[in-house]
C-alpha cells in the first residue's frame, strides 16, 4: 500500500503534468486525497511497529542493537542468514520510514498552504486573510484574491522551505526505493531463501538455521 501511495503521488504532480490553472487545482486536490491515504496507511505502519508481530516491531527492523556491525559485516560476507530482516535490510527500513515520514508531515503542512485542506488548512487560511471574515468567506483554493497581501506573502515565505524539503525527500524516495527493490532483488538470489514469496506468505526457506 505504501508503495502504491508513493506511485500515486508521483504521477499526480501538477507541475509535470502542465495543466491549466484549473487543471492544477485539481490534480492537486487528487495528490491531496491520496495524500491522506498515504498517510493513515503510514501510521498504520508506525502503530504495526508497537503491536505488530514480533518481526514487524522497532527492535527488529531498526540497526541500533548492540552487534549489529559484527552482524553487518557477516551478512556482507555472506556468512549471516537471518530469520527477520537482514542488516542491510535493517538499515533501508529505517531510512524509508524516515523518509516516508518526512513526506507525510511534509505533505500534511502544504495541503493547508494552497487548498486549505486538513488538518491545517483553517489556520492557513486565517493567515492568509488576516482574520478577516469577509476575505475568509471568499477565499477560494489556490486563488491569490481575497487574500490580505502581507498575509499571503508571510505564508509564501513560511511554505517555500517545506515545499523544497518535501521535493527533494521524494527525489532521495525515489532512489531508495529502486535501491531496496535491487536489494531484495540481490538477496533473492544470493540467499535463495523466498524473500519476495516471503512478503506475502510470511514464510522463508533458510539451506543454514537462521541467527537472528
Amino acid at each position: 500500500m505504501l508503495a502504491l501511495g508513493v506511485l500515486g503521488l508521483s504521477l499526480l504532480n501538477e507541475e509535470a503534468l502542465g495543466f491549466s490553472a484549473e487543471g492544477k487545482i485539481l490534480i492537486k486536490t487528487l495528490h491531496v486525497y491520496v495524500g491522506y491515504v498515504f498517510a493513515v496507511n503510514l501510521l498504520w505502519r508506525l502503530v504495526w511497529t508497537f503491536v505488530g508481530n514480533e518481526h514487524a516491531r522497532w527492535r527488529a527492523i531498526t540497526p541500533f542493537y548492540s552487534g549489529f556491525f559484527a552482524d553487518l559485516r557477516q551478512h556482507l560476507g555472506g556468512t549471516h542468514s537471518c530469520l527477520g530482516h537482514n542488516p542491510l535490510g535493517r538499515l533501508m527500513v529505517s531510512l524509508l520510514l524516515l523518509l516516508l515520514t518526512t513526506q507525510a508531515l511534509t505533505g500534511l503542512v502544504l495541503a493547508g498552504t494552497d487548498l486549505y485542506k486538513p488538518p491545517l488548512g483553517g489556520v492557513m487560511a486565517q493567515w492568509v486573510t488576516a482574520g478577516d471574515a469577509e476575505k475568509l468567506a471568499l477565499l477560494q483554493p489556490g486563488s491569490k484574491e481575497h487574500v490580505d497581501e502581507a498575509a499571503y506573502a508571510e505564508m509564501r515565505a513560511f511554505r517555500k522551505p517545506i515545499v523544497t524539503t518535501h521535493g527533494l525527500v521524494f527525489y532521495v524516495l525515489l532512489v531508495a526505493v529502486a535501491l531496496h527493490i535491487l536489494g531484495t532483488i540481490v538477496a533473492e538470489v544470493r540467499d535463495k531463501n523466498g524473500l519476495v514469496s516471503a512478503m506475502f506468505s510470511g514464510q522463508k526457506v533458510f539451506r543454514q538455521p537462521p541467527e537472528g
